[in-house]
């Protein structure tokens, strides 16, 4: 059985909630809480496996806020958010804070049935929107500034993409690292498929900015 903690400020809510996952063969609800402190003072004594927190209680300690202090207190208790914002600042925020994922208030009953089901397991849970506009950020994180793909180089990559910078030829840098042409070709290609880029320009253009004259080699 999946152990169920439901937090929230809205009784109704709570009660409309606790008749869903008790109709459930496999989840019970231990217990409920109407805001943050209290939600921690019965996460530690009822252990429940799955706490669904709301992200937004005006009164007393929010969903964020217990989330963290949860997540250092009990660490394999798993936090799942509900929330009626679809919107990326409080999805990354709960993330950060260390919840398991976010299930809109607005979601099918299935929907919630599933991410309980999921972040029982150890897994992460998203809807469908938030997961879009986690990739969408990630990807214009790395349009915009290309840090998470350098340091996903070799160390024999960084140095090539460094020497290329410097002006040096296939054969230059090969002569120059000991190794052959064809391996120094080879490492080229690599990065440049990590970098996305096509020509040896955009290469010299990218370590300009990221300042790689003054690495290594």
């Amino acid at each position: 059985m999946i152990k169920v903690l439901l937090v929230d400020d809205h009784a109704v809510v709570r009660m409309g909630l606790n008749l869903l996952l008790d109709s459930q063969e496999n989840m019970v609800v231990v217990g409920e809480a109407s805001e943050g402190e209290e939600a921690i003072e019965k996460a530690q004594q009822l252990q429940p496996d799955v706490i669904l927190m709301d992200l937004s209680m005006p009164h007393g300690k929010d969903g964020l806020t217990a989330t963290s202090e949860l997540k250092k207190l009990l660490p394999e208790t798993f936090i799942l958010i509900l929330t009626m914002h679809d919107d990326e600042e409080y999805l990354f925020r709960a993330i950060q804070t260390g919840a398991s994922g976010c299930v809109l208030k607005s979601a099918p009953h299935s929907e919630l049935i599933s991410a309980i089901q999921s972040v029982s397991t150890g897994n992460a849970y998203l809807h469908p929107s938030a997961t879009k506009k986690l990739m969408e950020e990630y990807l214009g994180s790395v349009k915009n500034n290309g840090s998470d793909l350098f340091e996903i180089l070799s160390e024999r990559e960084k140095e090539i993409l460094t020497l290329i910078a410097k002006g040096y030829a296939n054969r230059e840098i090969g002569e120059k690292l000991i190794i052959s042409v064809k391996t120094v070709e080879t490492h080229k290609s690599n990065l440049m498929e990590k970098l996305q880029m096509r020509t040896r320009p955009e290469l010299v253009d990218y370590a300009l900015k990221k300042g790689l004259l003054g690495y290594g080699i």
